[in-house]
């Protein structure tokens, strides 16, 4: 419920910022040529509407609503380029006559076309909200086209598209807030979800697909790029820069989200997207400051060719439409690197007209197939079929476990295809020399920039997240050091100059490097070839510095560098694709001691033959690390002493943190029940199985499970934390074993491990065996409740965790009633967080699996009829 409910906040958000825009368009176009607002004004309010939708549709894409998500965000960059523009105009560096009509058209043409095909599949998926708001804001940029291309016109009646939109987007948008604020209590009519459970699901893995904006942002590019070879616009100038960066931004956003939705060709494709549209938003600006058309150095968009020819390929296991589709930009790659001054000429921008045709039918494809019950056939599974019939070639299954992270804390895919076709390109890209006409003629700034900086942080933070810390680490170090070198050597800045500063800096990313270095040693023989070859790129940037470079030296070490990365892109592209055969990276040159993950039995918790071994390694004596109901735990069997010791030591544990112990249900404990309070005993079998922690006193009964000297490690000398975990397969282990310790799967003082891979990365060899069940279920640590007084009617609180207190108190509180015999207890008549003039007392003690060191606060019940005794 609470997962609608933030959707439904989300979809309202959304809606009601497509009202406000519309507001606010609607008021300056009634207002006359001029409008009611500044330019600038206008322009500032756009952009933060524009930012508005773009939260809500970001919010919405990681659930299954591709529509809404396409919509939201295609009217946020219809917004955001617009206010870009408007700004320009507004600050007299876009004439307000020409210079808007010129700049405008080209955005709103594609927008136009897109938000039309929205509206259409919106008809075929039965969102009558959606197709209104789409067609309403597609026909409100079509008048608006008129209305710049002749002034007699008039904007009135884009402005009367937009006050329907502000009609229904307001009373919709209401509708779901008000139903939100009241939990569903008070709706407007017509405003509530439809019910779609008919409906085919998303395809994807994980997220909501948010491919269809990444082809909208393609759609613009296109329309700008081929509307002077059409007679739209006279030439390429700045006021078109706002759409084309626009473009990147969104497109840099739908790779990073492709990464969450565990789509790796896409995001790797829409990341390839986002280093054009850069180039060719700074090669249009460059080209009007500076009445220099910047021309690309051959082997930079011939490369290009190459990775997006091969990333086609590679698309066919998916469909044979997107592979089809992604040679498209095969030829316009083609089509740079044959006319030096490529984004200005005929044949470039002819391209571009037929990519536009080509990308409003993939476009119309693809959020058909994700949102409409009619399907379009794309030939997906064609690959499969004829991999099927060949035996030497096998598919690998994308399913989450492929993509499951390595001792991180995220849900995203791998980016090493994307980080190093990103290296690649850099790499090519500085083999340019600059010429007499300066550094900014050769276009090669957002080449070495973009690609090789801002892809590569992009890359550095998804590996990062994923654990994955040497490649996180040399992504990181590249993406600073590419856009340091290339700002310096290519954007003016580095000029004739060479001297001592330059060198420093260049040795401390040599110095960085080298450990990056020797850290793969230990990892592979591509990495250990990645991380060297980039060294010799460093040397040869010290040596230009100091003014003592070798002829053709950084020429040599750029390509060496260029087809190692190449070989590491198309080896990660090829075993992600193919189970087998596989492109070798090799082992590590330099392997540690140990047994080693491989020889480390990880079982799926699935499987019940799994958890029958896992319990015949504990009752051996081994340690274990199994799901829970909240975070992975590490585990011995309590009639192993030894095993105990083991797991004790093998977490490094601070003197004060002792382990707990759990138990499958209550009926284990029933051989020791006459050691119990029956009032306790009561509040187990009510609170268990649960999320909650029980810390009772220490008592003899201890002995009975076989943990002998053990037994210290286990509470403290006064009490322990007992629990009943709300898992079943933590309960199945349970009950083959017996009662077991338990204590949090990672070393004392780092954060919980909330995947299995997470077990074996952080305690490496110490553990004997990992039962395997994906990302934790719950991220939020258990409820440890204190029942050390409750024969004095008397509990605390360790830690609130994932159990909410009010239910505990209300779970003791049936108890307490049981035991009087259904009278009830003057003591909860109030709450006993607020209850006045209790006696606190306030001492510290640790008994939870998570190992957080808490306070405790006792509430002792004012009428209550029994004695505090301690």
């Amino acid at each position: 419920m609470a997962d609608a409910e933030i959707q439904s906040l989300h979809y309202s958000v959304g809606v009601l910022g497509i009202s406000g825009g519309a507001l606010l368009l609607l008021v300056n176009g009634y207002g006359g040529a001029p409008g009611l607002i500044s330019s600038t004004a206008l322009g500032i309010l756009l952009l933060i509407i524009a930012a508005l939708l773009a939260y809500s549709g970001v919010r919405r894409s990681l659930s299954a609503a591709p529509l809404f998500t396409c919509v939201c965000l295609t009217v946020s960059a219809l917004w955001c380029g617009s206010g870009l523009v408007y700004i320009l105009v507004g600050e007299d560096i876009v004439n307000i006559t020409s210079g808007l009509r010129n700049a405008m058209i080209p955005g709103l043409a594609a927008f136009t076309l897109a938000l039309f095909i929205l509206a259409l599949v919106a008809v075929l998926a039965k969102e009558v909200v959606l197709f209104i708001l789409a067609l309403t804001i597609s026909l409100a940029c079509a008048h608006q086209i008129a209305g710049l291309a002749n002034n007699s016109f008039g904007q009135a009646a884009t402005a009367a598209n937009y006050l329907l939109v502000c009609f229904v987007g307001a009373y919709f948008g209401s509708g779901r807030l008000l139903s939100y604020i009241t939990r569903g209590n008070v709706h407007l009519p017509g405003t509530g979800p439809i019910d779609k459970s008919g409906q085919t699901k998303s395809q994807g893995l994980d997220t909501g697909d948010v491919v269809a904006v990444g082809l909208v942002m393609n759609l613009l590019s296109a329309s700008v790029l081929a509307c002077p070879i059409v007679g739209v616009v006279p030439t390429l100038f700045q006021g078109l820069v706002p759409w084309l960066w626009t473009a990147g931004v969104f497109q840099l956003g739908v790779c990073l989200l492709c990464y969450r939705g565990l789509d790796v060709i896409s995001a790797t494709f829409y990341g390839f997207m986002a280093i054009l549209r850069f180039a060719e938003g700074y090669s249009v600006l460059v080209a009007d400051l500076t009445n220099i058309q910047p021309y690309s150095p051959v082997p930079f968009p011939t490369v290009f060719a190459i990775l997006f020819f091969v990333l086609a390929l590679f698309s066919f296991q998916r469909s044979l439409v997107d592979s089809f589709y992604q040679l498209f930009f095969v030829a316009y790659s083609i089509a740079i690197a044959a006319q030096p001054e490529g984004f200005f000429q005929g044949g470039t921008q002819g391209v571009q007209a037929a990519i536009f045709v080509a990308t409003a039918l993939m476009l119309l494809v693809t959020i058909n197939n994700k949102a409409s019950a009619y399907k379009i056939p794309t030939g997906d599974g064609l690959l499969k079929a004829l991999t099927t019939r060949a035996g030497s070639l096998a598919l690998r299954s994308q399913d989450k476990d492929f993509h499951a992270p390595y001792l991180g804390y995220s849900k995203y895919a791998d980016a090493e295809i994307l980080g190093h076709a990103c290296s690649v390109l850099a790499a090519f890209a500085i083999t340019a020399t600059v010429g007499s006409e300066g550094p900014l003629a050769v276009l090669v700034l957002p080449w070495a920039v973009v690609s090789g900086g801002l892809l590569q942080l992009l890359c550095g933070s998804v590996a990062f997240s994923r654990g994955k810390t040497l490649e996180s680490a040399a992504f990181i170090m590249q993406g600073f050091m590419w856009t340091v070198w290339g700002l310096t050597r290519f954007g003016g800045l580095y000029g004739s100059t060479r001297g001592f500063s330059v060198a420093v800096g260049i040795i401390s990313f040599m110095l960085f490097n080298c450990l990056v270095t020797v850290a793969a040693l230990f990892l592979s023989v591509a990495w250990f070839a990645y991380a060297f070859a980039f060294q010799l790129i460093l040397i040869s940037f010290l040596l230009d510095a100091v003014n003592a470079l070798p002829y053709g030296y950084d020429i040599g070490v750029t390509i060496i560098f260029g087809l190692v990365s190449f070989y590491c892109f198309l080896a990660n592209l090829f075993n992600t694709t193919f189970q087998k055969p596989q492109m070798p990276l090799g082992a590590p040159l330099i392997k540690l001691g140990g047994k080693g993950r491989d020889n480390c039995p990880h079982l799926p918790s699935r499987k019940a033959t799994s958890v029958m071994e896992i319990a015949e390694i504990m009752k051996n004596g081994g340690i274990c690390g199994m799901p829970t109901d909240t975070v992975y735990v590490l585990v011995a069997a309590c009639n192993r002493p030894e095993a105990v010791e083991k797991a004790y030591k093998t977490k490094q544990h601070a003197g004060d943190r002792p382990m707990s112990l759990w138990v499958s249900s209550i009926k284990q404990l029933e051989p020791v029940r006459a050691q119990i309070n029956p009032l306790l005993w009561d509040l187990m079998e009510a609170a268990w199985p649960s999320s909650i922690s029980l810390v009772i006193p220490r008592a003899p009964w201890m002995e009975f499970f076989g943990l002998k000297d053990s037994s210290k490690y286990i509470g403290t000398p006064q009490s322990i934390a007992i629990r009943n975990p709300d898992c079943t397969v933590a309960t199945q282990l349970i009950s083959l074993v017996g009662p077991i310790a338990v204590t949090s799967a990672n070393p004392t003082g780092e954060a919980d491990t909330t995947h299995h891979n997470q077990v074996y990365a952080k305690l490496g060899d110490q553990v004997d065996a990992v039962l395997c069940d994906g990302p934790s279920p719950e991220n939020i640590a258990s409820t440890v409740v204190d029942c050390t007084k409750i024969d004095s009617g008397n509990i605390g609180f360790f830690r609130v965790g994932l159990i909410p207190k009010s239910k505990v108190l209300q779970l003791f509180e049936d108890v307490q009633k049981k035991h009087k015999h259904g009278q009830m207890n003057p003591g909860f008549e109030t709450d006993i967080a607020d209850s006045v003039g209790s006696n606190r007392e306030v001492f510290e003690e640790v008994t939870t699996d998570e190992e957080t060191t808490v306070e405790t606060d006792h509430t002792q019940h004012p009428n209550s009829e029994s004695n505090d005794t301690l």
